[in-house]
């Protein structure tokens, strides 16, 4: 099973911007993609973009044209840039393989206060 760690979390003030970082124990060209996820306490866990190995990039509405995706093969990661950030965008985040298993990281902490 691949593994991810993923760093990069922080406290930002809202409107701040912050770059995600998931390295993956496995290339991450062997996957049909990978998606980075966030979890709020108290609430379900929420997709929020995905990478495919081929074809469009795939964002959550309320995070479109702020977050971007990217990957680099080479290093076995995958990116999440994060800018105008807001209040509902503090949560756990996490990436994942496409399709998902139950295998996932720690994840990285990011809060977002005004």
């Amino acid at each position: 099973q691949v593994q991810f760690v993923e760093s990069g979390g922080g406290l930002v003030h809202t409107g701040g911007s912050l770059t995600l970082s998931c390295a993956a124990s496995r290339p991450i060209s062997n996957y049909f993609g990978i998606s980075w996820y966030r979890q709020d306490l108290g609430k379900q866990r929420e997709w929020v973009a995905t990478i495919p190995d081929e074809g469009k990039l795939l964002y959550l509405d309320s995070v479109e044209g702020r977050f971007t995706i990217s990957k680099d093969n080479s290093k076995n990661t995958v990116y999440l840039q994060m800018n105008n950030v807001r209040t509902e965008d503090t949560g756990v985040y996490y990436c994942m393989t496409l399709p998902p298993t139950d295998h996932w990281g720690q994840g990285t902490q990011v809060t977002v206060s005004s």
